[in-house]
Protein backbone atom coordinates (compact mmCIF):
# COMPACT_ATOMS: atom_id res chain seq x y z
CA UNK A 1 0.00 0.00 0.00
CA UNK A 2 1.38 3.14 -1.10
CA UNK A 3 1.67 6.15 1.71
CA UNK A 4 -0.81 8.13 0.59
CA UNK A 5 -3.21 5.04 0.13
CA UNK A 6 -2.32 4.21 3.85
CA UNK A 7 -3.20 7.88 5.02
CA UNK A 8 -6.46 7.72 3.22
CA UNK A 9 -7.39 4.76 4.64
CA UNK A 10 -6.07 5.55 8.95
CA UNK A 11 -8.32 8.66 8.36
CA UNK A 12 -11.30 7.08 7.41
CA UNK A 13 -10.56 4.17 9.88
CA UNK A 14 -10.21 6.88 12.53
CA UNK A 15 -12.89 9.12 11.22
CA UNK A 16 -15.88 10.13 14.10
CA UNK A 17 -18.61 9.36 11.33
CA UNK A 18 -21.11 7.55 12.39
CA UNK A 19 -22.21 6.39 8.73
CA UNK A 20 -22.26 2.80 8.24
CA UNK A 21 -24.24 1.97 5.04
CA UNK A 22 -25.86 3.64 1.86
CA UNK A 23 -29.39 3.09 1.32
CA UNK A 24 -31.76 3.04 -1.56
CA UNK A 25 -34.88 5.61 -1.68
CA UNK A 26 -36.10 3.46 -4.30
CA UNK A 27 -36.30 0.55 -1.80
CA UNK A 28 -35.60 1.74 1.62
CA UNK A 29 -35.48 -1.93 2.82
CA UNK A 30 -32.63 -2.63 0.45
CA UNK A 31 -28.45 -1.90 1.93
CA UNK A 32 -25.58 -1.47 0.53
CA UNK A 33 -21.90 -1.23 2.17
CA UNK A 34 -20.78 2.76 2.54
CA UNK A 35 -17.77 2.48 0.50
CA UNK A 36 -17.48 3.10 -2.76
CA UNK A 37 -20.14 5.87 -2.99
CA UNK A 38 -22.73 4.45 -6.36
CA UNK A 39 -22.37 7.31 -8.32
CA UNK A 40 -25.25 6.15 -10.53
CA UNK A 41 -27.96 5.51 -7.90
CA UNK A 42 -29.90 2.43 -6.76
CA UNK A 43 -28.29 -0.04 -8.51
CA UNK A 44 -31.59 -2.44 -7.75
CA UNK A 45 -34.11 -0.50 -8.57
CA UNK A 46 -33.04 2.23 -10.95
CA UNK A 47 -34.23 1.73 -14.45
CA UNK A 48 -33.84 3.46 -17.72
CA UNK A 49 -36.47 5.05 -16.99
CA UNK A 50 -35.84 6.08 -13.71
CA UNK A 51 -33.18 6.71 -11.03
CA UNK A 52 -33.24 6.56 -7.49
CA UNK A 53 -30.51 8.18 -5.72
CA UNK A 54 -29.04 6.66 -2.60
CA UNK A 55 -29.04 7.78 0.88
CA UNK A 56 -26.78 7.51 3.88
CA UNK A 57 -27.78 5.43 7.18
CA UNK A 58 -25.79 6.23 10.73
CA UNK A 59 -25.31 4.01 13.77
CA UNK A 60 -27.17 6.00 16.26
CA UNK A 61 -25.81 4.33 18.93
CA UNK A 62 -22.62 6.04 18.04
CA UNK A 63 -23.92 9.64 18.19
CA UNK A 64 -24.04 12.01 21.43
CA UNK A 65 -26.96 14.16 20.03
CA UNK A 66 -26.57 15.97 23.90
CA UNK A 67 -23.41 17.33 23.23
CA UNK A 68 -23.48 17.93 19.56
CA UNK A 69 -25.91 20.42 20.15
CA UNK A 70 -24.51 21.99 23.04
CA UNK A 71 -22.61 24.60 21.68
CA UNK A 72 -23.34 27.41 19.36
CA UNK A 73 -23.03 26.56 15.59
CA UNK A 74 -19.58 28.07 13.95
CA UNK A 75 -17.70 27.94 11.20
CA UNK A 76 -16.28 24.44 10.19
CA UNK A 77 -18.95 21.24 9.99
CA UNK A 78 -16.68 19.05 11.44
CA UNK A 79 -18.28 19.38 15.34
CA UNK A 80 -21.04 17.71 13.50
CA UNK A 81 -18.88 14.96 12.24
CA UNK A 82 -20.64 11.86 13.78
CA UNK A 83 -23.61 12.78 11.59
CA UNK A 84 -21.86 12.93 8.23
CA UNK A 85 -19.79 10.78 6.29
CA UNK A 86 -16.02 10.81 6.72
CA UNK A 87 -14.80 14.09 6.30
CA UNK A 88 -10.68 14.30 5.30
CA UNK A 89 -8.46 16.23 7.54
CA UNK A 90 -7.80 19.66 6.86
CA UNK A 91 -10.03 19.84 4.22
CA UNK A 92 -12.34 22.75 5.41
CA UNK A 93 -12.81 25.98 4.05
CA UNK A 94 -14.56 27.04 6.90
CA UNK A 95 -17.89 26.69 5.70
CA UNK A 96 -21.26 27.08 7.87
CA UNK A 97 -22.09 28.88 10.53
CA UNK A 98 -23.82 31.13 8.33
CA UNK A 99 -26.33 34.12 9.74
CA UNK A 100 -30.23 34.00 10.59
CA UNK A 101 -30.84 37.47 10.02
CA UNK A 102 -34.02 38.99 10.69
CA UNK A 103 -36.09 40.33 7.72
CA UNK A 104 -36.17 44.45 7.86
CA UNK A 105 -40.08 45.76 8.24
CA UNK A 106 -40.06 46.86 4.81
CA UNK A 107 -38.73 43.99 3.18
CA UNK A 108 -41.26 41.72 4.97
CA UNK A 109 -43.66 43.71 4.11
CA UNK A 110 -42.63 43.75 0.78
CA UNK A 111 -43.19 39.61 0.93
CA UNK A 112 -46.49 39.69 2.16
CA UNK A 113 -45.64 37.61 5.17
CA UNK A 114 -47.44 38.78 8.22
CA UNK A 115 -45.02 36.60 10.63
CA UNK A 116 -41.74 36.76 11.36
CA UNK A 117 -39.33 36.40 8.61
CA UNK A 118 -35.64 35.19 8.91
CA UNK A 119 -33.15 34.65 5.97
CA UNK A 120 -30.35 32.40 5.92
CA UNK A 121 -27.88 33.64 4.41
CA UNK A 122 -25.06 30.97 2.81
CA UNK A 123 -23.35 33.59 0.48
CA UNK A 124 -21.29 33.71 3.71
CA UNK A 125 -19.56 30.80 2.61
CA UNK A 126 -16.07 30.57 1.66
CA UNK A 127 -17.13 30.30 -2.19
CA UNK A 128 -20.19 32.34 -1.29
CA UNK A 129 -22.82 29.86 -1.88
CA UNK A 130 -24.54 26.84 -0.60
CA UNK A 131 -22.55 24.49 -2.48
CA UNK A 132 -19.80 24.22 0.05
CA UNK A 133 -21.10 22.29 2.39
CA UNK A 134 -22.16 19.44 -0.21
CA UNK A 135 -18.72 19.87 -1.77
CA UNK A 136 -17.06 19.49 1.39
CA UNK A 137 -18.73 15.68 1.85
CA UNK A 138 -17.66 14.66 -1.96
CA UNK A 139 -14.21 15.90 -1.91
CA UNK A 140 -13.77 13.71 1.35
CA UNK A 141 -15.13 11.24 -0.89
CA UNK A 142 -12.58 12.06 -3.26
CA UNK A 143 -10.03 12.19 -1.24
CA UNK A 144 -10.92 8.68 0.41
CA UNK A 145 -11.46 6.40 -2.92
CA UNK A 146 -7.90 7.82 -4.29
CA UNK A 147 -9.38 9.56 -7.06
CA UNK A 148 -7.04 11.49 -8.91
CA UNK A 149 -9.60 14.19 -8.89
CA UNK A 150 -13.22 15.74 -9.20
CA UNK A 151 -15.55 16.30 -12.53
CA UNK A 152 -18.69 17.89 -12.53
CA UNK A 153 -21.35 19.61 -14.93
CA UNK A 154 -22.23 23.17 -13.59
CA UNK A 155 -23.27 26.62 -14.89
CA UNK A 156 -22.02 28.46 -11.72
CA UNK A 157 -21.82 27.90 -7.88
CA UNK A 158 -21.42 23.97 -7.55
CA UNK A 159 -18.47 24.15 -9.88
CA UNK A 160 -16.70 26.64 -8.56
CA UNK A 161 -17.32 25.22 -4.86
CA UNK A 162 -15.90 21.71 -6.23
CA UNK A 163 -12.67 23.87 -8.19
CA UNK A 164 -12.03 25.48 -4.22
CA UNK A 165 -12.39 22.20 -2.40
CA UNK A 166 -10.48 20.52 -5.02
CA UNK A 167 -7.31 22.50 -4.99
CA UNK A 168 -7.42 22.32 -1.27
CA UNK A 169 -7.03 18.46 -1.29
CA UNK A 170 -4.84 18.99 -3.77
CA UNK A 171 -6.71 17.11 -6.65
CA UNK A 172 -7.55 18.38 -10.18
CA UNK A 173 -10.82 19.30 -11.50
CA UNK A 174 -12.92 19.58 -14.38
CA UNK A 175 -15.73 21.67 -14.88
CA UNK A 176 -18.25 21.78 -17.85
CA UNK A 177 -19.95 24.43 -18.01
CA UNK A 178 -22.50 26.18 -20.65
CA UNK A 179 -21.07 28.80 -23.22
CA UNK A 180 -23.21 31.27 -21.55
CA UNK A 181 -21.66 31.06 -18.51
CA UNK A 182 -20.75 34.32 -16.34
CA UNK A 183 -17.94 35.36 -17.29
CA UNK A 184 -17.09 35.78 -13.51
CA UNK A 185 -17.55 31.84 -12.84
CA UNK A 186 -14.90 31.57 -15.73
CA UNK A 187 -12.42 33.60 -13.96
CA UNK A 188 -12.64 32.35 -10.59
CA UNK A 189 -12.43 28.80 -11.92
CA UNK A 190 -8.92 30.01 -13.55
CA UNK A 191 -7.74 31.63 -10.11
CA UNK A 192 -9.19 28.18 -9.03
CA UNK A 193 -6.74 25.99 -11.45
CA UNK A 194 -9.71 24.38 -12.73
CA UNK A 195 -10.27 23.16 -16.87
CA UNK A 196 -12.88 24.08 -18.29
CA UNK A 197 -15.00 22.54 -21.27
CA UNK A 198 -17.76 24.02 -22.76
CA UNK A 199 -20.55 22.16 -23.92
CA UNK A 200 -24.08 22.47 -24.84
CA UNK A 201 -26.71 21.73 -22.17
CA UNK A 202 -27.28 18.23 -24.23
CA UNK A 203 -23.75 17.65 -24.76
CA UNK A 204 -23.23 17.56 -20.67
CA UNK A 205 -23.85 14.60 -19.61
CA UNK A 206 -22.08 12.45 -21.93
CA UNK A 207 -19.03 14.84 -21.90
CA UNK A 208 -19.07 14.08 -17.63
CA UNK A 209 -19.62 10.59 -18.77
CA UNK A 210 -16.70 10.02 -20.66
CA UNK A 211 -14.09 11.84 -18.21
CA UNK A 212 -15.03 10.20 -15.34
CA UNK A 213 -14.88 7.14 -17.11
CA UNK A 214 -11.59 7.61 -19.04
CA UNK A 215 -9.75 9.67 -15.52
CA UNK A 216 -11.59 7.32 -12.71
CA UNK A 217 -11.94 11.56 -11.39
CA UNK A 218 -15.03 11.43 -9.21
CA UNK A 219 -18.28 12.84 -10.35
CA UNK A 220 -19.48 15.68 -8.25
CA UNK A 221 -22.51 16.04 -10.11
CA UNK A 222 -25.43 13.13 -11.32
CA UNK A 223 -24.34 11.19 -14.60
CA UNK A 224 -27.78 9.91 -14.98
CA UNK A 225 -30.99 11.50 -15.62
CA UNK A 226 -33.26 11.48 -12.50
CA UNK A 227 -30.52 9.98 -10.22
CA UNK A 228 -29.25 13.62 -8.33
CA UNK A 229 -26.02 13.36 -7.99
CA UNK A 230 -23.07 11.71 -5.20
CA UNK A 231 -24.80 10.15 -2.32
CA UNK A 232 -22.61 11.71 0.24
CA UNK A 233 -22.88 15.57 -1.03
CA UNK A 234 -26.50 16.24 0.25
CA UNK A 235 -25.54 15.15 3.68
CA UNK A 236 -23.78 18.41 4.09
CA UNK A 237 -27.14 20.48 3.64
CA UNK A 238 -28.19 18.77 7.08
CA UNK A 239 -26.05 20.82 8.69
CA UNK A 240 -28.01 24.16 7.77
CA UNK A 241 -30.95 22.47 9.37
CA UNK A 242 -29.03 22.25 12.49
CA UNK A 243 -27.76 25.50 12.72
CA UNK A 244 -31.02 26.90 12.47
CA UNK A 245 -32.32 24.72 15.21
CA UNK A 246 -29.90 26.28 17.38
CA UNK A 247 -29.84 29.62 16.15
CA UNK A 248 -33.53 29.90 16.89
CA UNK A 249 -32.89 28.96 20.55
CA UNK A 250 -33.05 24.97 19.92
CA UNK A 251 -36.57 25.38 18.57
CA UNK A 252 -37.71 24.58 14.62
CA UNK A 253 -39.04 26.74 12.59
CA UNK A 254 -42.85 26.90 11.53
CA UNK A 255 -41.92 26.64 7.74
CA UNK A 256 -38.79 26.69 5.57
CA UNK A 257 -38.78 27.95 1.99
CA UNK A 258 -35.79 26.87 -0.20
CA UNK A 259 -34.53 27.30 -3.83
CA UNK A 260 -34.53 24.62 -5.70
CA UNK A 261 -33.33 22.95 -9.22
CA UNK A 262 -32.77 19.12 -8.88
CA UNK A 263 -33.53 18.85 -4.84
CA UNK A 264 -30.23 18.07 -2.78
CA UNK A 265 -30.78 21.03 -0.75
CA UNK A 266 -34.40 20.37 -0.37
CA UNK A 267 -33.46 16.99 0.88
CA UNK A 268 -31.00 17.52 3.26
CA UNK A 269 -32.74 20.39 4.90
CA UNK A 270 -35.56 17.69 5.49
CA UNK A 271 -33.29 14.74 6.64
CA UNK A 272 -31.68 17.56 8.76
CA UNK A 273 -34.46 18.28 10.61
CA UNK A 274 -35.67 15.03 10.68
CA UNK A 275 -32.40 13.96 12.65
CA UNK A 276 -33.13 16.48 15.18
CA UNK A 277 -36.88 14.72 15.92
CA UNK A 278 -35.00 11.41 15.89
CA UNK A 279 -32.87 11.87 18.36
CA UNK A 280 -35.21 13.82 20.67
CA UNK A 281 -34.22 17.06 19.89
CA UNK A 282 -36.90 18.70 18.32
CA UNK A 283 -40.54 17.65 18.52
CA UNK A 284 -41.53 17.83 14.92
CA UNK A 285 -40.30 19.23 11.45
CA UNK A 286 -40.83 22.37 9.81
CA UNK A 287 -42.90 23.09 6.65
CA UNK A 288 -40.55 22.31 3.81
CA UNK A 289 -41.62 24.74 0.41
CA UNK A 290 -39.90 24.41 -2.82
CA UNK A 291 -38.99 27.52 -5.16
CA UNK A 292 -38.76 27.03 -8.81
CA UNK A 293 -38.81 29.34 -11.83
CA UNK A 294 -42.35 29.01 -13.14
CA UNK A 295 -41.18 28.79 -16.26
CA UNK A 296 -40.23 25.36 -15.75
CA UNK A 297 -40.76 24.04 -12.25
CA UNK A 298 -40.30 20.09 -12.46
CA UNK A 299 -40.54 19.15 -8.86
CA UNK A 300 -44.03 21.40 -9.10
CA UNK A 301 -45.10 19.25 -11.69
CA UNK A 302 -43.91 15.91 -10.37
CA UNK A 303 -45.75 16.46 -7.15
CA UNK A 304 -48.74 17.55 -8.94
CA UNK A 305 -48.97 14.69 -11.33
CA UNK A 306 -47.79 12.18 -8.44
CA UNK A 307 -45.39 11.29 -10.33
CA UNK A 308 -41.82 10.16 -8.85
CA UNK A 309 -39.63 12.75 -11.28
CA UNK A 310 -40.46 13.92 -14.65
CA UNK A 311 -38.75 16.26 -17.63
CA UNK A 312 -39.89 19.33 -18.34
CA UNK A 313 -38.94 22.08 -21.13
CA UNK A 314 -39.31 25.83 -20.94
CA UNK A 315 -37.38 28.70 -21.45
CA UNK A 316 -35.04 30.48 -19.68
CA UNK A 317 -34.85 32.41 -16.02
CA UNK A 318 -33.43 35.19 -14.51
CA UNK A 319 -32.52 32.56 -11.76
CA UNK A 320 -30.56 29.68 -14.06
CA UNK A 321 -28.81 28.34 -11.43
CA UNK A 322 -32.07 26.91 -10.27
CA UNK A 323 -33.90 26.47 -13.74
CA UNK A 324 -34.00 22.93 -13.98
CA UNK A 325 -35.51 20.80 -16.99
CA UNK A 326 -35.36 17.98 -14.61
CA UNK A 327 -36.38 17.02 -11.15
CA UNK A 328 -34.99 14.84 -8.42
CA UNK A 329 -36.67 12.18 -6.36
CA UNK A 330 -35.28 13.80 -3.38
CA UNK A 331 -37.06 16.84 -4.02
CA UNK A 332 -40.46 14.44 -4.61
CA UNK A 333 -39.46 12.69 -0.86
CA UNK A 334 -38.25 15.74 0.91
CA UNK A 335 -42.24 17.45 0.08
CA UNK A 336 -43.66 14.71 0.98
CA UNK A 337 -42.24 13.65 4.23
CA UNK A 338 -42.53 17.39 5.07
CA UNK A 339 -46.36 17.64 4.05
CA UNK A 340 -44.64 20.06 2.09
CA UNK A 341 -45.98 22.51 -0.61
CA UNK A 342 -44.10 22.78 -4.40
CA UNK A 343 -43.95 26.86 -4.87
CA UNK A 344 -43.47 28.57 -8.22
CA UNK A 345 -42.39 32.26 -8.94
CA UNK A 346 -42.21 34.52 -11.94
CA UNK A 347 -39.38 36.42 -13.66
CA UNK A 348 -41.21 39.51 -12.32
CA UNK A 349 -40.96 38.66 -8.63
CA UNK A 350 -37.28 36.89 -8.74
CA UNK A 351 -36.62 40.25 -10.65
CA UNK A 352 -37.88 41.83 -7.54
CA UNK A 353 -36.94 40.02 -4.95
CA UNK A 354 -33.09 40.30 -5.75
CA UNK A 355 -34.01 44.14 -5.66
CA UNK A 356 -35.51 43.89 -2.99
CA UNK A 357 -32.70 42.25 -1.18
CA UNK A 358 -30.51 44.25 -2.33
CA UNK A 359 -31.79 47.34 -1.16
CA UNK A 360 -31.91 45.53 2.03
CA UNK A 361 -28.22 44.88 2.21
CA UNK A 362 -28.05 41.42 1.36
CA UNK A 363 -27.11 41.00 -2.38
CA UNK A 364 -27.86 37.51 -3.84
CA UNK A 365 -27.70 35.91 -6.93
CA UNK A 366 -31.52 35.21 -9.25
CA UNK A 367 -31.37 32.59 -7.89
CA UNK A 368 -30.05 33.41 -4.46
CA UNK A 369 -33.50 35.49 -3.91
CA UNK A 370 -35.90 32.92 -5.02
CA UNK A 371 -37.53 31.69 -2.11
CA UNK A 372 -38.29 35.65 -1.31
CA UNK A 373 -39.60 35.65 -4.62
CA UNK A 374 -42.00 32.17 -4.11
CA UNK A 375 -43.00 33.72 -0.59
CA UNK A 376 -44.41 36.81 -2.00
CA UNK A 377 -46.43 35.09 -4.92
CA UNK A 378 -47.73 33.07 -2.42
CA UNK A 379 -48.70 35.08 0.33
CA UNK A 380 -50.42 37.88 -2.86
CA UNK A 381 -52.45 34.77 -3.69
CA UNK A 382 -53.62 33.85 -0.28
CA UNK A 383 -51.56 31.42 1.41
CA UNK A 384 -50.68 31.65 5.03
CA UNK A 385 -47.41 29.88 6.59
CA UNK A 386 -46.99 28.95 10.15
CA UNK A 387 -44.10 31.93 11.79
CA UNK A 388 -41.47 31.95 12.10
CA UNK A 389 -40.92 31.60 8.31
CA UNK A 390 -36.86 31.14 7.43
CA UNK A 391 -35.87 31.67 3.61
CA UNK A 392 -32.82 30.30 2.46
CA UNK A 393 -30.65 32.90 0.82
CA UNK A 394 -28.23 30.50 -1.34
CA UNK A 395 -25.81 32.73 -3.16
CA UNK A 396 -24.19 35.95 -3.67
CA UNK A 397 -24.97 38.79 -6.17
CA UNK A 398 -20.90 39.00 -6.85
CA UNK A 399 -20.59 36.63 -9.47
CA UNK A 400 -24.05 37.73 -11.80
CA UNK A 401 -23.27 40.24 -13.79
CA UNK A 402 -25.58 42.41 -15.01
CA UNK A 403 -27.70 41.43 -11.76
CA UNK A 404 -29.74 42.91 -9.24
CA UNK A 405 -28.18 46.07 -9.40
CA UNK A 406 -29.72 47.55 -12.22
CA UNK A 407 -28.28 50.64 -14.36
CA UNK A 408 -26.81 53.45 -11.35
CA UNK A 409 -26.09 57.10 -12.97
CA UNK A 410 -22.42 57.67 -12.13
CA UNK A 411 -21.73 61.27 -10.98
CA UNK A 412 -17.81 63.08 -11.09
CA UNK A 413 -17.05 65.75 -9.36
CA UNK A 414 -18.40 68.11 -11.96
CA UNK A 415 -21.54 67.15 -11.56
CA UNK A 416 -21.27 66.89 -7.97
CA UNK A 417 -24.13 69.51 -7.35
CA UNK A 418 -26.55 67.36 -9.40
CA UNK A 419 -25.91 64.60 -7.20
CA UNK A 420 -25.99 67.12 -3.92
CA UNK A 421 -29.82 67.85 -5.12
CA UNK A 422 -30.78 64.18 -5.80
CA UNK A 423 -29.39 63.47 -2.65
CA UNK A 424 -31.91 66.76 -0.73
Amino acid sequence: MSEAAAWMAEWVAQSPSAAVAQRSLGDPERRFPLWPPLLRGCPATSTADMQYPLDIDYDDGRIDALRLFADPPLPGLGRWAPLLPPLAPGLSLGEGGTPLVAASPRLREWSGCAGELLLKDESHNPTWSHKDRLNLCIVSAALATGAPGVAVASSGNHGASAAAYAARAGLQCVVVTSPSAQPAFRHFLAALGARVVLAAAEERWPVLNRLVAATGFMPASNLTRFHTGHPFGPEGYKTIAYEIFLQLGRRVPGTVIVPTGYGELLYGLSKGFRDLTRHGLADDVPRLCSAEPAVRGPLHRAVQGNAAAIEVQGPASLAAGIAATVGGYRGVLALRDGAGRALLFSEESVRGAAQALARDGLWQEYSGAAALAALREACRAGERFAAPVVAILTSSGLKEIPGAAGETPAFDAASLDRLIAALG
